[in-house]
Parts: C-alpha cells; structure tokens; sequence
C-alpha cells in the first residue's frame, strides 16, 4: 500500500458497531475487566488489553499504528509531545553511567534536554560533529546514536545511512528523529535507523492545533544478541513480576518496555483529542507536504537572489552542501524549512521578522500557515555563543517555515519586510 493511502486509512477499519468512518475519540481514563482474573493478567503483560489512558487508548492506538506503517515500523508509541518522546526513547536503553552519542545540530529544546537535563541523572550525551567524531566518542558504555534526519533550525541533512552502518558495527542502534522531513519523504528504517522518533506537532499534525509526539520501532536491532549491553531488555523486570521484554515480546521488546516503563511510570500520555486531530492532519499530508515543498524551494531561490540577503541555508539547493544526502534519502525534496541572514545582522533580522503582515512569528514549524523566528533569540535562547556555534545558530539567523499560501503572496510579504 502506498504512503498516500496508508496516510488515510493506515491502523483502522469503520467500528464495526457503529459503522463509523472517522476514527472515534475514545475521551475516557479507564476500561472494564471482564473479571479479576483479566484485570491481573493484564497487569502481569499476559494478555493485550486497554488498562488506563496514560499507557494505552483505542483513538491514540489507531495514530500508532498509522505512524508505524508510514514509517515501515513494527509499532508506534504516543506521547505528550515529542520532547518526551525523545525522552522516553533515551530513558527505555539507558541507565546512570551510560551514554549516547548525538549530532550537534539539533533543536534547541532537544540541545536542552541533552547538555543540561540527561547529565543530571548521569545519563551523559556526547556531541559529534561529523562521522568520524562519532566514532571516536563511542565506548563500551554507549548505548545508542541519535541525530535529525534534517536539523532544526540549519536545515542540514545527516549522513544517517553511514551513521545506522556504525552504530551496527558497535552494537547500538541510531534513533533519528525525523520530524522535518515526514515519513512522506524520507524512511530512515529503510537506510537502518534502528528507532524513529517525531514531533507530531509539526509537519504530521500539520495546523498548529495540538502538540504530540511519538517512537516507532523498526523491530530490526538484535536486543537479544546484546544481553549485557542492554539488560533492560534482557533481565527480568521486577516491576512487572519478572517479564524479560526480549522473551515476552520479541521484536517489539523495546516498545513494549518504552510503553510499561518510562510513558507508564513518567506520565507523559497524548490526549485523544489530540490524537484525533493529528489523525486528521496526517490524512492530508502528502498533498501538503507537495506544496510546502514547491514553495519553499521557490522562496529559497527567491531569497539567493536578493542583494539584502547575505546568505541562504536550504539543502533542497543545488550548491547546499547536503544536497546529495537530500537526493540519496529524500527524492530531491528538502521539506519546508529554510534559513537566511540578512546583511546588518541580528537588528535587521528582527526589522525583517518585526515588519511581516502575512508570514506568522512563533517559534513552531510545519504548519499550514507560513512562520517566522529568529532562533538565536527564541528557540535556541538557553545556548551560550559556544553552544550557538556548535548547533549552527548564528546570531543573524531567521528560520522559515514555508507553509500553503499562494507563493505570490509569500514572496510578496518578504519582499516587503525586506524593503524591496
């Protein structure tokens, strides 16, 4: 079945009581047992069965399934948002001691999370700036590499094929998160992303109405094969009367665990509500990602040409540096983010941001609607200059996210705000 149509119906059938065609907002905290008996086994992980909405509901069961298929997964998991995704995806392999290995590009609130929150609770996470300083960094203690299939706010594209090789070859599997790009261009599963992780907030749910995130599991690392590495996975869990993930539930061992252990145990449960609305986004993302795409391109050639501008960040260029990983992993596409500065630096990038009439300023991306920021000033504020330097973050940097306006009126408000 094709993206397009797995976008659509991927993960549900018509209920077959009600016959109903969009998928049903289950709003409730709990579900009956049939009898003590079931309540205990389902507890005890012997059976399949909702329990409570925090670790399972039928209308977030559906954006799971959806997601995992599009992203050619076994399962998918929800969450609150995708900073607890990312969260959760670290918290399910990881232990005080360990650590991961990360590439610096990243988001800011993920750059947060890493340099400052994980180290907390001893979970140390080493910055890389390219393949070979990955390599350099990993040691008995690593326990998974984690990069962004395209980085926010640089646009930048990593090598991640060459990253999934090795990770593999150290026993360790590489989680991408592949919030920019969408499963709509780009599978990391098929180039051995071993764990994928989202914002659902941003190109999937597609309006800016609801914040989600989610992990899909390829099901392909060999948890079993790394028992002392991964003893999570491999001991049993006293806290679930001695099930042994890899024995219990195979393939799925590490979403099993990231389900009954950190969403369970931490909280961070996705709303059916919300759930039900990044279902409706996901059923028009290909089409909206089409667009999203011709526009941004268009902006990005728009802006090369502007004596105002001193330079222009979108890999979806031909002279961009990662636009042979663009061709490679993602059809020529490079999504709808793009970066630019303008000449006179951070003051005239705040006039540029100050005078847009239809362009949104906020920080989120992938919307419908057409957004600006400046990153070094918003979504990257809690870095020190060294930390800006190492993310890509320049000071005079604007981020955009393209979205579906007519591509007239897009480059007319730049135009404008540029004082063209």
């Amino acid at each position: 079945m094709k993206i397009e149509t797995i976008a659509i119906h991927g993960g549900y059938l018509p209920d077959p009581t009600t016959k109903a065609v969009a998928v049903p907002i289950y709003q409730t905290t709990s579900y009956a047992f049939d009898d003590t008996q079931h309540g205990a086994d389902l507890f005890d992980l012997k059976v399949q069965g909702n329990i409570y909405t925090r670790i399972m509901n039928p209308t977030t069961d559906v954006l799971e399934k959806r997601v995992a298929a599009m992203e050619g997964g076994i399962a998918g998991l929800a969450f609150a948002s995708g900073m607890a995704a990312i969260s959760a995806a670290i918290m399910t392999i990881t232990n005080s001691g360990d650590n991961v290995i990360t590439s610096s590009t990243l988001y800011g609130g993920t750059y947060n999370l890493f340099a400052h929150t994980f180290p907390q609770y001893g979970i140390d996470i080493r910055f890389a700036e390219d393949i070979d300083s990955f390599a350099k960094l990993i040691d008995d203690k690593t326990k998974a590499i984690f990069c962004e299939s395209i980085g926010n706010p640089l646009g930048n594209v990593v090598d991640f094929g060459a990253l999934a090789e090795l990770a593999h070859a150290h026993g360790i599997p590489l989680i991408v998160d592949n919030t920019v790009p969408s499963p709509y261009l780009c599978r990391p599963i098929e180039h051995g992303a071993d764990i994928i992780v989202h914002s659902l907030t941003k190109y999937m749910g597609g309006h800016g109405n609801s914040i989600g995130g989610i992990i899909v599991d390829s099901g392909k690392f060999p948890w079993a094969e790394h028992k002392d590495k991964f003893t999570q996975l491999n001991v049993p869990d006293k806290s679930y009367h001695g099930v042994t993930y890899t024995e219990t539930f195979g393939e799925a061992a590490y979403i099993a665990r990231a389900r009954v252990v950190p969403l369970r145990n931490t909280g961070a449960a996705l709303s059916p509500f919300n759930a039900f609305l990044i279902l409706q986004g996901i059923e028009t993302l290909p089409v909206r990602m089409d667009r999203i795409c011709e526009n941004t391109w268009i902006v990005a050639k728009h802006l090369k040409k502007n004596a105002n501008v001193s330079w222009v960040q979108y890999a979806g260029l031909e002279d961009n540096p990662s636009k042979p990983l663009v061709d490679k992993y993602m059809g020529g596409r490079a999504s709808g983010i793009l970066s630019f500065g303008i000449k006179g630096g951070q003051k005239a990038g705040a006039q540029f941001i100050d005078a847009l009439q239809v362009i949104t300023r906020l920080v989120n991306i992938g919307d419908a609607k057409s957004l600006a920021c400046h990153p070094a000033t918003t979504t990257h504020r809690q870095l020190s200059p060294e930390e800006l330097k190492k993310a890509g973050v320049r000071e005079d940097m604007v981020r955009l996210s393209i979205g579906l306006e007519h591509i007239d009126d897009i480059l007319g408000d730049i135009d404008q705000a540029l004082g063209i």
